[in-house]
């Protein structure tokens, strides 16, 4: 009997380390799981066991506080010069989200690239598993090999490209070079120099800022690695204007909960553009380079700029099946 006593309290003992065991590695898995991994299945001891297997999981840096880094779940693509910092910064007022605090040029840069998707998740803000990590770089937009191997690393990614009125985006690429080179004592083009080919008197095609400003040949190559509908389209000048009704699209967008009001958004007099409200910093500004003055532009050339991109705009409009106030 005494024998019988001392098995069964030995099975017991057993049988209970065994629930603990797979309790706490339940609790420890939970917290490495993307909201997409909960809701893509239902966790069982046998999935727990297989996700503890995996690198992914294993490799998996973890924050004091139970955050860990992951790779974004949605990445803002561009367009440079039409907002994309200053979105950014809004979405930063919202508790579910955690964005990346510098451009990290993992897509367009080879050599970034080639470090590997562990090395872009080191650069990435800790989460929490029902957080939407976001990263921003803008040259992703006009890099060819970005969206291929953007869908490789997560063909159901959620992308965003803000536009604005493509003449306008011309001319504050070129105030940003301006000032940047004005700073570093060097010589400045002036703006029709750049813009238009001498020889023809017509748009300077081979002008940079007037490539990235065809946003219908940009986003034609993204249409053909991802669904229309996992690409949302900010409307630059209405972010400018009326930020609040953007963002609260692109909460909807992301399928997050509208936490962003009017209270934490108000127009600043003095810099002339809306500024943020935050519960630690009370108010807060995009740096002095943001809304800086644009030069005079001489009407016949913005009627150049204006009649040349007409055509391309027509055809984004029916690419994305979304229009915008610019002719």
């Amino acid at each position: 009997m005494k024998y019988k006593g001392q098995q069964a309290l030995s099975i017991a003992f057993v049988l209970c380390m065994t629930v603990c065991l797979t309790y706490y590695s339940n609790v420890a898995v939970w917290n490495s799981v993307s909201s997409n991994d909960l809701e893509k299945e239902t966790l069982t001891v046998g999935s727990v066991r297989k996700l503890l297997e995996e690198e992914e999981f294993v490799t998996e840096r973890v924050g004091s506080n139970g955050q860990q880094k992951r790779l974004p779940q949605c990445v803002i693509i561009g367009a440079r010069k039409c907002g994309t910092r200053a979105l950014l910064e809004f979405l930063g007022l919202h508790p579910w989200i955690q964005s990346a605090d510098q451009e990290v040029h993992f897509f367009d840069n080879n050599s970034n690239y080639n470090r590997g998707y562990e090395w872009y998740k080191e650069h990435m803000p800790y989460s929490y598993p029902r957080q939407i990590t976001v990263e921003k770089s803008p040259r992703y937009f006009i890099t060819e090999k970005a969206p291929e191997r953007i869908h490789q690393m997560n063909s159901s990614i959620k992308l965003i490209v803000l536009l604005r009125n493509p003449t306008t985006r011309v001319i504050s690429d070129y105030t940003q070079v301006y000032y940047n080179k004005i700073a570093k004592g060097k010589e400045v083009d002036k703006f029709e120099d750049l813009v238009i080919d001498k020889k023809t008197n017509q748009i300077n095609t081979g002008y940079r800022a007037v490539q990235i400003s065809i946003y219908y040949n940009h986003l034609l190559r993204w249409l053909k690695f991802f669904k229309r509908e996992q690409i949302h389209v900010v409307d630059g000048d209405k972010l400018i204007t009326d930020p609040l009704s953007e963002i609260n699209k692109v909460e909807q967008f992301l399928g997050l909960p509208s936490k962003v009001t009017q209270n934490n958004i108000y127009f600043n007099v003095t810099r002339g553009f809306y500024c943020m409200r935050t519960p630690k910093t009370d108010q807060k500004c995009l740096g002095l380079t943001k809304g800086r003055k644009h030069p005079h532009i001489e009407p016949s050339i913005l009627r150049k700029l204006n009649e040349f991109f007409r055509p391309y705009n027509k055809k984004l409009y029916a690419l994305i099946n979304q229009t915008f106030d610019w002719d």
